[in-house]
């Protein structure tokens, strides 16, 4: 029942409400438990039985607590028996809030609500024998605070109703704007009840209040049932004007309607999706069922049934076909539309796929014709082609041999790729290529774990199955430049990859079975074996390429790189002649690498400017043929070509009915002639090499201008791109005895400079450098070594004779022999200590034209890597001391008053 208008006292007692607001008809129910609210209950409402009255002002939370804490809230005519909204504060916390609000004051909101009680009782805490209260109040009607004071432990407020007398009511009612503002919140009211009919049974109650409770009350208790915020409360507590409680009213019914149609509107959306899936199974089963009656079950059933078919035809070994049968009938069971239908399935035709058992078929192993086959692809290489046939030789005898793991290391462009694809041409095997270049991830080599989404396997696991065997020649290019990070390793990956004794388990994560690599041949290519781990480099047979010298170079441009290019670009040697005299002022003037590429790009140069000629006189050719080749025709046939020749002249298509045709020009003997047969083929010489090709890039006299003061010496080096010739220059001047160094030097370079610095300085004497052995030959002056050019990093003991000899010729003032280069690391006694790559600084000093190479005696082994015809067009200087060097490298020697010792 609704309670009856009351007149309010001019004092109320008040009970502060923390974060809530109490609206007129609202019910609510709390529990009071701090001293002050159990003193205010106690004297106004339980002593006072039905007659008492309080008032309850909000109070925010920053401000003061709560002396009650809210337990259900319902709408009037409902008893309030709902769940906890928050729960009960505690003795201990609740003590600790009184305390607190003695010592801050309360900010109290200036509006409020009088309420009553409907329910009252008491209670006991046990063992505090505290005295608590649970109170059911009801919000009669909103007051105004004229004045707040304290009685004992709680307040009272001296207060001024704000609702409206019944008089006033009665007049408002008859206001346009009310009835129009009622009948909206009543429309809206009215919809919000009706969809909360279809969930609950228990609105009937709601629907009367909507018929028999003034207007003013109901926009009050509708709003007092949703979780609005505090701010929204206050709001419509202080809503005095009965137009602007009924529009904020209307507004938050409204939307509390549309939040429950959204969300409704979400659950019939997911209820239907569900029910589709649902309808779609049933349907399948009602279908496979039909499909059995019938014997017509010919669709998934087919599918596995090949898939099953499929893998026992791959020749799994037996503990991998138990696992894939394991595999199959897991999704056997499972239905199409499941989430991990497609990847099962996905594996296990990766297993079917995979090559276990099928090899390639392999010609009959001769070893002559291998041998021919290789030749024909690549010039010289001779270490490579040899370490082929062996293999083949031990194939013949013992067929079930493991394939090797080879490790070609060189320079760019000598043949490292392509030398692979020829070897798998020459076994008869399939070729595939892995390019490890910049790759960092693990997971390439090994594969992703199937529980990662769009996980898939490594890559060799990948190229077997793409190549249909499990016997394949396996490039894995570039494997010098492999990264790590944070996802692992991949040359630690490659470790069980290349072990013949690992490899022929090899387990992918994706695979997650064990999978036989000892059949297939690894080839791996690499610029240099530094970057390498050690133990990667241990389970390969590295096989070095360091380049090839210019009479290799001149063949294979004859043999391999010149027909490619003339093909390449539409020509043949009818139109474009290249003399090998050219081939050889290319060689020398215009490229100085150990590969052939930049060989090849200067050709195709040439080849694309004879391409622009032949190209610009082609639209001549067929008038000229028909002139000179063709002999008096039939009438007829000469008046058929003229109209095929005036069509096309005139550019005219051939309309609807008629044939296109093509004039092709005949001799008498009925041969078809060449477009382009006219004119003599273009040969190339040193003016065509100029005006294609530039001016030369390196001249043979270049050592000799280099060395023309003292101070320079030539030595040898070896970068990633093969032997290079290094000018070491060094000059003096007015300073402090420093010692300056240029040209982007390492660590060990700068030492060696300084142990050369000190070794000439040591023995400046004995060098005739200085007149006194007790001279300072660095006194008042500094030194300055350079290194050209200055943009490439250098570094590496081999520069140490070298040093040494730019030091005594220029305190010397005898310059160094043009034709003489040398390389090797000294110590501090003046002993020359063996370098490597031997073989790709005495190519490099024959590119330069140098005649005269001085090494240390202890690499005379690394000399029989070199071919013979460029040892025989060069003097092998070798030495064992730093004099020996000097005695070497000056004209008429270097003259020492005494030989030192060791």
């Amino acid at each position: 029942m609704m309670a009856e208008p009351v007149e309010l006292p001019s004092r109320l007692a008040i009970l502060p409400f923390r974060n809530k607001v109490l609206l007129p008809g609202a019910i609510v129910r709390i529990r009071c438990t701090s001293p002050s609210s159990v003193k205010l209950v106690e004297q106004e409402l339980w002593q006072r039985e039905e007659r008492g009255l309080i008032g309850v002002l909000p109070v925010r939370d920053s401000e003061a607590a709560a002396v009650g804490t809210l337990l259900s809230q319902g709408i009037g005519g409902d008893s309030g028996n709902g769940s906890s909204k928050s729960p009960t504060t505690s003795s201990a916390e609740q003590q600790k809030q009184d305390s607190k609000n003695h010592q801050e004051p309360i900010h109290w909101h200036n509006r409020g609500v009088a309420a009553r009680a409907l329910h009252l009782s008491r209670g006991v805490e046990k063992p505090s024998g505290r005295v608590t209260y649970i109170v059911v109040l009801e919000g009669l009607c909103r007051f105004s605070v004229q004045e707040l004071s304290a009685r004992g432990t709680y307040h009272v407020a001296r207060i001024s109703r704000l609702d409206m007398t019944k008089a006033e009511l009665e007049q408002a009612e008859q206001d346009p704007d009310i009835i129009a503002l009622s009948r909206q919140f009543k429309a809206t009211a009215m919809e919000l009840i009706s969809v909360l009919e279809q969930k609950q049974k228990t609105v009937g109650r709601t629907k009367v209040l909507l018929e028999t409770v003034p207007v003013h009350r109901l926009a009050d208790i509708f709003v007092a049932s949703f979780e609005i915020s505090f701010e929204e409360q206050l709001s419509m507590l202080d809503s005095v004007d009965l137009k602007v409680r009924l529009s904020k009213a209307t507004e938050l019914v409204d939307r509390h309607l549309q939040s429950i149609l959204v969300a409704e509107k979400i659950t019939q959306k997911v209820e239907g999706q569900l029910s589709k899936s649902q309808k779609e199974y049933l349907l399948r089963q009602q279908m496979r069922a039909i499909k059995e009656e019938l014997g017509d079950n010919d669709d998934d059933e087919d599918d596995m049934a090949a898939l099953e078919r499929k893998m026992q035809s791959a020749g799994m070994p037996p503990n991998i076909w138990k696992h894939a049968q394991r595999e199959l009938r897991r999704l056997r069971k499972m239905q199409p539309q499941q989430p991990g239908y497609s990847s099962s399935r996905v594996y296990l035709e990766l297993l079917a796929d995979l090559p276990w058992q099928k090899v390639s078929e392999e010609r009959e192993l001769d070893l002559r014709a291998a041998k021919e086959s290789l030749d024909s692809d690549h010039f010289g290489l001779t270490k490579v082609k040899q370490r082929i046939i062996e293999y083949l030789a031990v194939r013949k005898l013992k067929p079930d041999a493991r394939g090797p793991v080879l490790c070609f290391v060189g320079p760019p462009g000598v043949g490292k790729t392509s030398l692979a694809s020829s070897i798998a041409s020459a076994l008869g095997r399939k070729f595939i290529r892995i390019s490890l270049g910049g790759v960092k991830d693990e997971a390439d080599i090994r594969g992703h774990r199937r529980t990662y989404i769009g996980s898939m396997p490594g890559r060799l696991i990948d190229g077997l199955k793409r190549v249909g065997v499990c016997n394949p020649v396996m490039l894995l290019d570039e494997i010098d430049k492999t990264g790590s990070d944070v996802r692992g390793d991949p040359a630690s990956a490659l470790l069980e990859v290349l072990d013949p004794e690992q490899n022929k388990s090899f387990n992918d994560h994706y695979l997650n079975v064990p999978f036989d690599l000892s059949k297939v041949i690894f080839v791996a290519t690499a610029n240099r074996v530094q970057p390498i781990p050690p133990p990667l480099l241990d389970r390969m047979e590295v096989i070095e390429l360091p380049g090839y010298t210019p009479e290799e170079k001149l063949k294979i441009s004859m043999k391999h790189l010149i027909p490619r290019v003339l093909d390449q670009h539409g020509l043949s040697s009818e139109f474009l002649k290249i003399p090998e005299g050219m081939v050889k002022l290319i060689i020398q003037r215009y490229t100085r690498e150990a590969g052939v590429r930049n060989l090849e790009r200067n050709l195709a140069a040439l080849a694309r400017a004879a391409a622009v000629r032949v190209a610009e006189e082609e639209k001549f050719s067929p008038a000229i043929q028909l002139s000179k080749g063709i002999q008096p025709m039939a009438a007829s046939t000469t008046a058929l070509l003229d109209t095929r020749l005036a069509g096309a002249g005139n550019g005219s298509s051939p309309s609807n009915g008629e044939v296109e045709m093509e004039v092709i020009p005949m001799d008498v003997s009925g041969q078809e002639i060449s477009s382009f047969d006219g004119g003599s083929p273009i040969v190339v010489d040193e003016t065509m090499l100029e005006k294609v090709l530039g001016p030369p890039r390196y001249d043979d006299n270049e050592a000799a201008e280099r060395v023309a003061t003292p101070g320079v010496s030539v030595g040898l080096v070896w970068t990633n791109f093969g032997g290079e010739v290094q000018f070491v220059e060094a000059t003096t001047m007015v300073g402090k005895g420093e010692l300056h160094l240029t040209g982007q030097l390492g660590d060990v370079i700068k030492e060696s400079a300084q142990i050369a610095l000190t070794w000439v300085r040591a023995r400046a004497s004995e060098l005739e450098i200085s007149s006194t052995s007790d001279k300072n030959l660095l006194e008042s002056r500094d030194i300055h070594i350079h290194f050209p050019a200055g943009a490439v990093p250098k570094d590496g003991p081999s520069a140490g004779v070298t040093l040494v000899t730019s030091l005594v010729s220029l305190f010397s003032k005898k310059k160094v022999r043009a034709d003489t280069a040398m390389t090797g690391e000294m110590t501090l006694r003046g002993l020359v200590l063996p370098v490597g790559g031997i073989k790709d600084k005495v190519l490099a000093a024959h590119r330069y034209g140098i005649k005269r190479v001085i090494l240390p005696e202890r690499n005379l082994k690394d000399l029989a890597e070199v071919p013979s015809n460029i040892l025989s067009g060069l003097e092998i200087l070798l030495v064992k001391r730093i004099e020996d060097v000097l005695e070497h490298a000056f004209e008429g020697g270097c003259p020492l008053r005494k030989r030192s010792k060791l």
